[in-house]
């Protein structure tokens, strides 16, 4: 007769692994801008790259236990299989896409792929969402916000929440009914008897806070300065971007956000595809940008329209009529100016408040952003990569009219 024999079962490490504080420790790597790297050397989609970076997270943040790092690293060919499971966890549980050669196998549904271009990976949806959560976690937790409402006005209006006064009924309101205050102006007209007849008339409501829509434009400036000067400021920017989406998605879902990237031109991106977006060789054509917002806002059917525009130079570039670009890094230019100001009057004539956070102190840039700020009512904001993301969700949150400096 056969025996079988059962125990318990011992689990491989990378079965052990926390994906979601690993993913919060690649956060760097995913949202990487190319900050002290050469454009053409950056290769941070690859596979061989992700491996480095898991294994300098784990170093870093202590997932597994020092004894158990020590063995993988003692055995090369051990620790080039957990890299690779690793991986392949991410993959199975949503975290990362993978494309073209797929040298290992895929557990969404693959196989010991043919020999080919290395492999690539991108972000799935989870994994945007899950750092843009870790990101507005992070922004936020630091000046003691833990909840968030809806933007609050000055007017009132009939709606669920009731927060104010009853006044009576009219055609249009919505039905949020004042039981107490329709019951006795009924029996102030009829006296107290049953059944009481109650009118038209009688029909009392209670107020809400009227809380308004707002459609925002993220202008994103992706010109080589923000690599530049031995500082990162792209890279915070994205996150304040992510942050800015899974907040307006998890607490203000009648909000819309659009993020457009300006440099030599312009061009809306996904919020999905940011973290794969990085600097380039380019200059500041900030008009451009505000052309393209403008076109995404005229869509939009909100309350309220706004763009924030982040950025760390002054307008060096426009598109000509026949789409060639017009570049000039020195100083002013007083035709650059003239007409990205004449954008900024087409703000101010459809409604559309700008709100501009600075990530430099240049003196051309102080200049531009105050003439803006004069002509759109807008707010200017002076801040550095590390405040920005404080400054951008205080902003939303409040919608309070105050300069920082």
């Amino acid at each position: 007769m056969a025996v079988i024999r059962y125990h318990r079962y011992v689990g491989e490490l990378w079965d052990d692994l926390d994906l979601d504080e690993l993913v919060d420790e690649l956060s760097g790597f995913f949202l990487e801008s190319g900050f002290g790297r050469e454009m053409e050397d950056w290769g941070g989609d690859d596979l061989q790259a992700l491996h480095d970076a898991i294994l300098e997270a784990l170093l870093r943040r202590g997932l597994l236990s020092p004894d158990q790092l020590d063995k993988l690293m003692a055995d090369q060919e051990a620790l080039d299989q957990f890299l690779q499971k690793a991986v392949e966890r991410l993959v199975r549980e949503g975290y990362l896409r993978a494309s073209e050669g797929q040298p290992f196998h895929d557990p969404t549904g693959g196989g010991e792929g043919p020999a080919g271009p290395p492999v690539r990976f991108e972000l799935t949806e989870k994994t945007v969402d899950f750092l843009g959560y870790r990101a507005l976690r992070d922004l936020l937790g630091s000046v003691g916000k833990a909840s968030f409402g809806r933007h609050d006005t000055r007017d009132l209006a009939t709606g669920v929440e009731a927060s104010g006064p009853s006044k009576e009924w009219e055609f249009g309101d919505t039905m949020n009914l004042d039981v107490s205050g329709t019951l006795l102006k009924a029996i102030a007209r009829e006296g107290l008897k049953v059944p009481l007849e109650v009118d038209y008339d009688d029909l009392q409501v209670r107020l809400s806070e009227f809380q308004s829509s707002c459609a925002t434009v993220v202008l994103l400036d992706c010109s080589h300065s923000m690599i530049l000067y031995g500082e990162d400021r792209f890279t915070p920017a994205k996150k304040v971007a992510l942050a800015l989406s899974h907040l307006l998605r998890t607490q203000y879902p009648g909000d819309s956000l659009s993020l457009v990237l300006f440099h030599d031109s312009a061009e809306e991106v996904p919020v999905s595809q940011l973290a794969r977006v990085r600097v380039g060789p380019h200059y500041t054509n900030t008009r451009e940008g505000l052309r393209l917002a403008q076109r995404i806002l005229a869509r939009q059917r909100k309350d309220m329209k706004q763009i924030v525009m982040i950025t760390d130079g002054k307008p060096s570039a426009l598109t000509e009529p026949d789409g060639r670009i017009y570049r000039n890094p020195f100083g002013l230019d007083a035709r650059v100016v003239a007409l990205t100001l004449k954008e900024v009057a087409n703000c101010r004539r459809q409604g559309i408040l700008i709100n501009t956070f600075m990530l430099a102190r240049d003196r051309e840039l102080v200049a531009f952003v105050k003439k803006v700020t004069e002509m759109c009512r807008g707010k200017a904001y002076f801040t550095n990569p590390h405040s920005l993301g404080q400054y951008v969700l205080m902003d939303y949150l409040n919608k309070k009219v105050k300069k920082v400096h």
